[in-house]
């Protein structure tokens, strides 16, 4: 199957959850372009919406507002817009994702998430810290990032060396349980982490939906609604008691 944007859907059937802020941007359209293209459908989850994790066959957390501080033990250190509900729907459909082993692709703000629900925490802002990357925001992929060949990630991108763009202020200081670092930009920041263990579970710090045009980027995407596919034809075999767990009654079909 070729990666080219015409190409037709592989995989009917599967619902993605996109987790977001109240409105809408550029970049969570984009997001569902991107999966839709894969033959996923999609559910944009707003800041406390009632979601039915159950429903979904993957989860994708998407960019947006910083993080609160408090989450990891710490104060703010910078001037920024926080969203506490977001940050309260987002543990939430985490906490049920793990549960049902749902695979989960973190974004930005999404991957730095996924360190702190898993007790790790953020440095608030690296501007000052960088040394041999530049300072301002790209939009195009002129940062460079060096991905493990031994992980996910360097299976879908098919090189040690990438160029990815860069819109985050924040990064991944003290890594979460059960994560490995698996992409570092060239002054060292983690660009990207993976599960050690069951749950397909990947956080990319830079923004793939902006870089669709590129193979690589595109492949991220794709494997993770693969993962999605796969996960939904084992839980279709699962009794649907397994599924019954407080989160509302057991839906046919699934």
């Amino acid at each position: 199957m070729s990666d080219t944007i015409a190409e037709k859907p592989e995989h009917p059937g599967i619902t993605i959850g996109i987790s977001g802020p109240a409105r809408r941007s550029l970049a969570h359209r984009l997001i569902s372009f991107a999966l839709r293209m894969r033959g996923a459908r999609t559910h944009f989850i707003r800041p406390g919406a009632k979601v039915d994790v159950s429903l979904l066959d993957g989860l994708v957390l998407s960019g947006g507002t910083h993080v609160h501080p408090s989450r990891y033990g710490q104060t703010p250190q910078v001037t920024a817009n926080y969203d506490p509900r977001r940050d309260e729907t987002d543990v939430y459909l985490l906490s049920r994702a793990e549960n049902l082993n749902i695979p989960v692709l973190g974004i930005c703000r999404g991957a730095q998430f996924i360190n702190i629900f898993r007790g790790g925490s953020l440095c608030q802002n690296v501007t000052p810290l960088r040394v041999n990357t530049r300072h301002r925001p790209l939009l195009l992929p002129m940062q460079t990032v060096r991905v493990v060949g031994d992980s996910r990630l360097g299976e879908v991108m098919r090189q040690p060396v990438i160029g990815a763009n860069r819109i985050h202020s924040q990064t991944i200081k003290k890594l979460g349980k059960d994560l490995r670092v698996v992409a570092l930009d060239n002054d060292h920041f983690v660009q990207a982490i993976e599960n050690t263990r069951g749950q397909w579970l990947m956080g990319i710090q830079w923004h793939p939906e902006y870089l669709l045009y590129h193979g690589g980027h595109r492949r991220i995407f794709k494997h993770f609604v693969q993962a999605a596919e796969e996960r939904k034809l084992i839980r279709l075999d699962e009794p649907l008691a397994t599924e019954d767990d407080g989160d509302g009654p057991p839906q046919s079909g699934r």
